[in-house]
Formats: structure tokens, C-alpha cells, sequence
């Protein structure tokens, strides 16, 4: 007899960006394979960056642990970074450092919400959020989210055992930027309910121009009901550091402290340092990497125009595209796994980001250049084409 697992862990779907790079077809292929799976930039750390790292190696005590909620600098930098980006009062002391953004989600939700409760969640999703939700035996209930969400919607599916209201902006997987009238509406029915807004803004340095993303830290009693998520990952290429944030009320860090110290104590000295750096001395570095990445968005969107092609992009920006795929009789990932095996083409099904998103497939464009956008439509039309000639296999195209 073999010991048992958790069944809250067993019926959870697998990591599906591992179960997609199976769905390449093997050995040499003839052209490049275009792999927008996940959202990961395709340039390197900046040099001035690798070359502090080397530095820091050699710092006595960089081995050591820090304090769990972080080092007191690095603390207090993103405080004076959100402080500036949102034009609000920040103080260090509503700041924990994470391992990334994934963390700082988990212990988030682990603080507020317990097995029963429920988190409302806009469709589509991004997965990890419910694939936590899912573990700690917490209901996730739906609103729709293609384009922006409706904080009334949210308002009717609230309860007694309703924890928080999660949102992700800029949106994985759509790419939409929610405005600052809608997540200031999130906020306020938070607030007037007692439940927590908690809003993964890992992306948010990827919106076009300076303009706060909203006035909820500029908001007096934000730390009532409000935390923030942020990730140095995309920003500063930084995905193997694993450095994200909390920002939230002390009374709601204290909790998570208890957490953190059972999760991983703290983030990696050395990453937290590197962070650091990063956040206080590449300013201009990360700009022109954020223009290099507006500039494959304007690519992309320029290259769906094209005539003859029938996938439709439904939202676009940041690092992602969400496409309606025109194959009206297949599920999305036959229609992802045909386009990776056949096609040369690497993307997500939709039907990993929620419920009824079967017509849908994302694409993250982070891993391509501009001119790989005309190549991208180049084999979503080869894939119309080849379905047509493929009359047999009862494909019908909307």
C-alpha cells in the first residue's frame, strides 16, 4: 500500500505551459518555431545588472537570511517607486518582499481566506490565481472579464463567506488595461463590503504613458481593504531572481509574516539586492525595453489587419494578445496543439483561462521581435488554409 496525496493538490490540473512545450513536434524542423507561450522577455538582464551581481557574491553576509519581511532598503525603494507611480503615500512598513509575484499571491489569499470561502475572479483568469484558490479549498466565482469587468457584477455575487475581489491589470492572459473608474469602482465596492481588492499589477510598467493606473493609493484608509502585487520579473528580465511584493496593512503583513516564515523565511539575499539596484539604477534601461515592447505590440496589431485572415484579436497589451480562433466545431487546445505540431506555432488555449473561453487562444508576445508578428499571421492563415484543403476532417471555420 502506498501513502495517499492531498486531494486538494490531486485534481488540480498540471502546470499547462510544461503540458504546451509537448505539444511541439520533435527533431529538426525546416523554419524558426514562433513560441508565444509564455510571457517571458526575450533580452537579458542588463549588463550593469550582471556585473553588480558579481560584485554583491563577494559581500560578507549575502548568504545570510534577511529579515522575513524583507531588507529594510529594498523595502523602502519600492515605497518610494509606488509612492511616485501613483502619485499616493506608501511607507516601507506596507511593504513585504516575495519570492515573485506567485508568492506574493499565495500568502496573500492563505491570509485572508480559508477552505469555504470564496474569491470573485473575473473570467478569463490568469491560472495560477485559481490553481492556488483551487488547493486551499477556496470558490472561485466568476464575472466576465473580456475587456473590463463590472464592479456591480462583482457587488451581486458577494456573501457572508466572500474574502476578496482578484484582479489582474494589465490582464494576463488579454493583454486589457482596466481603467482607473473601474478599479476605483472594484475598490469601493470592496470597501463598502469589508472584503479585500487584491490586484496583481505584475505588468503595470508596461502601460503607455505616466498617468496613474488609478488613485486608490492616493485614497485615504487604502490599507483597509486594498493590496497590491507587483513582480521585478518582466520589467527588469529578471524571472530567475524570483523577486515580487506585497503591499498592504501592517495588521494584514503581520499575518503573512507567519507564512512567509514557513514558505521560504525570506526571498534570497542576493536577489533582493539585485532588485534593489535594479529598481534605483535602470531607469533608462528599463524604458527603452518598455518601448522596445510597445513597439511588437503596435507590430502585432498592425499584422492582424491583414486581409484573409480570419482570428480575430478581441483585446491586446502589455506582453499578450487574446485571438478568437475561426474553427467553430474544435476546442481550443486541438486548435493550440494543431497549430504547435503542424504549424510551428506555440500558444495557449483559452480553455485553461476559464469557463466558455473554448472560442480562444493566448498569445504572449514577449518572446518575439516586431517582424515575427507579419511571420505569426503568416501561420494562423497557413493553418485556415490547410484546414480548407482538409475538408475530410470536418473542420468548419466561422
Amino acid at each position: 500500500m502506498t501513502y495517499a496525496v492531498n486531494p486538494a493538490i490531486s485534481r488540480i490540473e498540471a502546470p499547462p505551459i510544461i503540458e504546451a512545450q509537448g505539444w511541439v513536434r520533435p527533431g529538426l524542423r525546416n523554419r524558426k518555431l514562433l513560441n508565444l507561450c509564455q510571457a517571458v522577455p526575450s533580452w537579458s538582464a542588463a549588463d550593469a545588472l550582471d556585473e553588480e551581481v558579481a560584485r554583491l557574491a563577494h559581500e560578507p553576509g549575502i548568504g545570510l537570511y534577511t529579515d522575513i519581511y524583507g531588507i529594510a532598503e529594498l523595502r523602502a525603494a519600492i515605497a518610494a517607486h509606488l509612492s511616485a507611480d501613483y502619485r499616493g503615500k506608501i511607507a516601507a512598513e506596507n511593504v513585504c518582499v516575495t519570492a515573485g509575484c506567485n508568492q506574493a499571491f499565495a500568502a496573500s489569499i492563505m491570509a485572508i481566506a480559508k477552505a469555504g470561502d470564496n474569491v470573485i475572479v473575473p473570467v478569463p483568469y490568469f491560472f495560477n490565481h485559481t490553481m492556488w484558490l483551487g488547493m486551499l479549498g477556496v470558490e472561485a466565482r466568476y464575472i466576465s472579464g473580456i475587456g473590463a469587468p463590472d464592479p456591480q457584477e462583482a457587488l451581486k455575487l458577494i456573501d457572508a463567506n466572500t474574502r476578496a475581489i482578484v484582479l489582474c491589470t494589465p490582464n494576463n492572459p488579454t493583454g486589457a488595461i482596466y481603467s482607473p473608474e473601474v478599479l476605483q469602482g472594484f475598490f469601493e465596492v470592496a470597501r463598502a463590503r469589508g472584503i479585500a481588492l487584491v490586484i496583481d499589477e505584475t505588468y503595470k510598467d508596461f502601460r503607455a504613458g505616466a498617468a496613474p493606473a488609478h488613485a486608490i493609493f492616493s485614497t485615504p484608509g487604502w490599507e483597509d481593504c486594498f493590496i497590491h502585487l507587483y513582480s521585478f520579473s518582466k520589467a527588469y528580465a529578471m524571472t530567475g531572481y524570483r523577486v515580487g511584493s506585497i503591499t498592504a496593512s501592517t495588521r494584514i503583513l503581520a499575518e503573512i509574516e507567519k507564512i512567509m516564515d514557513c514558505l521560504a523565511i525570506c526571498t534570497a539575499h542576493l536577489s533582493q539586492r539585485a532588485a534593489l539596484f535594479a529598481l534605483t539604477s535602470l531607469e533608462d534601461w528599463k524604458a527603452e525595453k518598455i518601448a522596445n515592447m510597445h513597439g511588437r505590440l503596435s507590430a502585432l496589431r498592425q499584422a492582424f489587419g491583414r486581409t484573409g485572415l480570419r482570428y480575430e484579436l478581441v483585446s491586446s497589451g502589455a506582453l499578450f494578445a487574446y485571438v478568437k480562433h475561426p474553427f467553430t466545431d474544435e476546442t481550443a487546445k486541438a486548435v493550440a496543439m494543431r497549430l504547435a505540431g503542424e504549424h510551428d506555432l506555440l500558444c495557449l488555449p483559452g480553455s485553461i483561462f476559464g469557463p466558455g473561453q473554448e472560442a480562444y487562444l493566448r498569445i504572449a508576445f514577449a518572446n518575439a521581435e516586431a517582424s515575427d508578428m507579419e511571420v505569426l499571421v503568416d501561420r494562423l492563415i497557413e493553418s485556415q488554409i490547410s484546414a480548407i484543403s482538409a475538408s475530410s476532417s470536418g473542420r468548419a471555420i466561422r
